[in-house]
Order: C-alpha cells, then structure tokens, then sequence
C-alpha cells in the first residue's frame, strides 16, 4: 500500500463498493467479514458515512443502503463538464430573447445549487450568486426538478422536506405541494409566483441527459411586472432552452419519471 494512502479512507472507499445492484443493502457484521475488518471499525465507518449522507439505515431492519447524497453524485461526474458546455449558448439565446436573468441549478441533497447566471441588462433585475444554495419547495428550478426526478427519489425527498414559509404565498402543506408537482409534470414547466420573495416570478424547465435523467433545471427570473405581461412567451423560450440543452447532452425523448 503507497504511503500516502490513509487506511480509515480506503476502509470507507471499500465499504461503499460494496453496495452494488445485485447487493444494495449490508448489515455490520456482513460488511465485517466481507472486508475482513473489525465491527467496531466498520460501526464508525457506517455513522460517519451516515451523518454525511453517504449511506442511509434501515430503522426496521437496521441495513444499511446507500443515501442520497451518492445518487447526487453519480448524477453529476458523467455529465457535469458535458453540461456547463452543453448550457452555455441556449441560456446566451434565452437571455437575450427575454431579457431577464437567466440560472442554471442542480440538486443537492433536499437544496437547490445555481451553477451557471446570466444577469439581465436591465437596472431592476434579481441576484442569485453562482454556488448559492436555495430551497427546493419555493423556487421554481427546486420545484422542476424535484417534480421530474425518479418517483423513488423524489419520496425520499419529499419525506423530509422543510416547507417553510417564505411569504405568504409559500405552499406549506405537503398534499398542496405534491399537487403542485403533479400540475408541473403535465404541463411540463414549474413557476414560483412570490413564493420565495415578493414581486419576483420564475418560470423554469427541466434538463435531461442521454439516459433521459433530469440531471438540472434552467430559469428566466424577474420582477413581477415584467415578467406577468409576457408569461406565455417567456414559458415557450424557456421550454425551447431546456429542450436544447438536452438535445445538446443527447437526449432523444422518453421520461425519467417512473411515477
């Protein structure tokens, strides 16, 4: 073993290999003796693997799975670079024709993360950093993309999802909230009426790759009396954009969502 190898970290990168499709769940002892480590070294890998979102338990069986935050990451190694390539010139053509700011986000756990902005030209616009971290429930790229992620993923989600009230316009109660999601995948776009901040609207659309895995979402944000006028012509450019991009990462059609 190369001296610059922590074993504590190797254990935990053997551990999580362990988890694979035709054996997804492992008990402690199980995992013991498959790595021919103590249980007691294994206990601590798991906890620690656990509070960072790796893993997950089973509170019936007391197995452990793998969490969510390993489904975000297999989601963005394959397509990360492809995408900030694949964005670049849709949002361009989006801004300009709509005039309003432009954002590209992903998911992140039970978070919303903006990894591309375009600013509007105009004076009176909204600011949203690239790498700021915001809530799923009240935006309308946290509502599109957690509306068209895999129905098994999107329970997970939704299971511990804080619906806090932002403004008085904020959904708060979960069954609103699933009808909600429910209208945006028949429609095919998710908006945010003052939902997170009052006088700002959104419109945003879902990003798929070749597997047909909604893997981000893409947004025109802006003040409310700009962007009510010209709704129906904002939700088509929008569409058009999010369609674009996944062309431009390969998809051909079909849908992620197995609800």
């Amino acid at each position: 073993m190369s001296g610059n190898r922590l074993t504590s970290v190797t254990n935990a990168v053997r551990l999580i290999k362990t988890f694979t499709s035709v054996r997804p769940t492992w008990g402690v002892s199980e995992l013991s003796r498959e790595l021919g480590i103590s249980k007691s070294s294994v206990h601590r890998i798991l906890a620690t693997l656990t509070d960072e979102g790796m893993l997950e338990q089973d509170p019936d069986s007391g197995r452990y799975r793998l969490g969510l935050a390993m489904y975000d990451l297999a989601a963005a190694v394959p397509t990360q670079r492809d995408l900030h390539e694949a964005i670049l010139l849709p949002m361009t053509d989006l801004r300009n024709r709509t005039g309003e700011t432009v954002q590209v986000g992903v998911l992140d756990g039970r978070q919303v993360v903006y990894i591309e902005r375009l600013d509007s030209p105009n004076m009176l616009r909204t600011f949203t950093d690239v790498g700021r971290r915001v809530e799923i429930h009240c935006t309308g790229t946290g509502k599109a993309l957690l509306a068209f992620v895999a129905s098994e993923r999107r329970e997970q989600i939704l299971a511990n999802l804080d619906l806090s009230k932002k403004t008085s316009y904020t959904i708060t109660s979960v069954r609103k909230f699933q009808q909600e999601l429910d209208q945006i995948r028949r429609r095919g776009f998710a908006e945010n009426r003052h939902e997170s901040e009052v006088g700002v609207v959104s419109i945003a659309a879902p990003i798929r790759d070749a597997a047909a895995i909604t893997i981000a979402a893409i947004s025109v944000a802006g003040p409310a009396e700009r962007m009510d006028p010209r709704r129906a012509e904002i939700t088509q450019a929008v569409l058009l954009a999010a369609g674009s991009v996944s062309r431009r990462l390969g998809y051909r059609g079909g849908s992620d969502d197995d609800a």
